[in-house]
């Protein structure tokens, strides 16, 4: 008795796209656990949208030389094709100016420069994933901590006897701090604390007693320094809609069995 396949051919305008292609490809799809079928599908809509565009590429005569895309790396032919296609029929709005300067105006927090930190902290190391450890730092940090707010004046004799980070040496201050400076975690504490204020932070490198000496508040930068930076953003945003709807015309005009679309083109 002949078995019938788990899974159905994936067929493009009577090309069908080799199984073997689907599952190499099915491994840059994450899935959600236990529904490897999720992953499948994304390659399938990802493959089969590749071939749409090799066909229309070939349809129209348009062929183009690889281009490299690092030292030593180049496209393929197939690649090089569907890139100049794409450059070809894709031709997304241009960006106004007026409206660059409403949403500039509208969202002027997206627009501040970073603000300065200058604090100190005590560290409590514990792994992420060290369920006990972690709550002994806990611990630990919040008894330290109502120590410092009964004596504020202790924090670098407590930091140098208990933090596990090489600030100690120093009472625990880090100096100027900026964006990228510290981990999220910790940012995210600090742009909530008021000067002279003590709090508790944790991090993926433990618990963590803070102290915000200064706060410096970045200023909104002005709209023709950051203009370059919304063009680049409505450019790319317009693109990434341009070319899916073009994807989404093919689709709509192509015989294509074995995987589904969205109306949109979407997984």
């Amino acid at each position: 008795m002949e078995m019938k396949p788990l899974l159905p051919p994936v067929v493009v305008n009577g090309v069908t796209i080799d199984p073997g292609r689907i599952a190499a490809e099915a491994q840059n799809h994450p899935a959600p656990k236990g529904k490897p079928g999720h992953a499948w599908r994304a390659a399938a809509r990802a493959l089969a949208v590749r071939e749409l565009l090799l066909q229309e590429a070939r349809a129209r005569g348009i062929a183009a030389e690889p281009a490299e895309l690092a030292p030593g790396q180049w496209e393929t032919e197939d690649e090089a094709a569907i890139r100049a296609l794409l450059e070809r029929e894709i031709r997304p709005a241009s960006a106004e100016r007026a409206a660059l300067a409403a949403h500039y105006a509208a969202h002027p927090e997206q627009f501040r420069a970073p603000s300065l930190f200058e604090a100190a902290h005590i560290l409590f190391a514990a792994a992420p994933d060290d369920a006990e450890a972690r709550a002994e730092a806990r611990a630990r940090a919040e008894t330290v901590l109502a120590e410092l707010r009964a004596e504020p004046r202790r924090f670098a004799e407590l930091a140098a006897r208990y933090s596990a980070c090489s600030s100690k040496a120093a009472g625990g201050v880090l100096g100027q701090l900026t964006s990228g400076d510290t981990v999220p975690e910790f940012e995210a504490v600090l742009a909530t604390m008021e000067e002279g204020a003590l709090a508790l932070a944790e991090t993926r490198y433990g618990l963590h007693v803070i102290r915000l000496d200064a706060r410096a508040r970045g200023e909104v930068l002005p709209f023709e320094v950051v203009l370059p930076q919304l063009r680049h953003a409505h450019d790319k945003a317009a693109w990434l809609r341009a070319s899916r709807d073009y994807v989404d015309g093919l689709i709509a005009g192509a015989e294509i069995s074995g995987v589904a679309f969205q109306r949109d083109g979407g997984a």
